[in-house]
This record gives structure tokens, sequence and C-alpha cells, in this order.
């Protein structure tokens, strides 16, 4: 299991945006370019939940809550995952983190990012 780092959370009143980053520099990228990139979140006292998936051939599948609001993107020059988060919502805090599952069954995690959501 590998090692991410995310960035980009933060606090944000509702309405606002956010864009979280996941280089994944330690990963060569002809597998960048062919594994499954997803952004989970996780609120207190609440499972976590799969938000967004990025998969090799450029299929993305969103949580219902956040379909319209969210994007989820890479760029394989850079080798980095993003989640752009529009319209947030006070429901969408959480501690965001990225995961890549490579085509061979490696998999790199993040520790997380946190994103609040408050007037």
């Amino acid at each position: 299991q590998g090692q991410l780092v995310e960035s980009g959370g933060g606090l944000v009143q509702p309405g606002g945006s956010l864009r979280l980053s996941c280089p994944a520099s330690r990963i060569i990228t002809s597998v960048f370019t062919t594994s499954t990139m997803d952004w989970y979140r996780q609120a207190p006292g609440k499972q976590r939940e799969l938000v967004a998936r990025l998969s090799s051939s450029g299929t993305t599948e969103y949580l219902d809550s956040v379909k319209g609001r969210f994007t989820i993107s890479k760029d394989n020059a850079r080798k980095t995952v993003y989640l752009q988060m529009n319209s947030l919502k006070p429901e969408d805090t959480a501690l965001y983190s990225c995961y890549v599952l490579t085509p061979n069954g490696y998999d790199y995690r993040g520790q997380g990012t946190q994103v609040t959501v408050s007037s």
C-alpha cells in the first residue's frame, strides 16, 4: 500500500467551492493512466462513503448527493487526481481522502484533507 497526500481542504461558506488535489508522484505515468481513482469522505459518526470514481476508461461515477456539484478529474502529465466541489453544503463537511487502485491490484491511499462547510 502506497501513500498519497491530499491538499486543498479548508473552511468554506455554504455555496462556496474548493478543489482538492491528490498528487501521485510515486506512481509511474503508464500505471497512473490505467488506474482507477476514487475520492472518499467520512464525517464524524458516519460511515466512509465513495464520493466519486474515475475509471481508467474515463467513466465517472458519483454519489447521488453530489451529482451536478462535484467533478473528479485527473492530469496524467502531473499524475494528479482532482475533486472540484461547487455549491458546497454543510452536509458535505467531512474528511476527504483519495485512493488509487493500479491494474495489478496495488493501492495507494492518503490520510485525508478536512473540508468544513459552515457560515
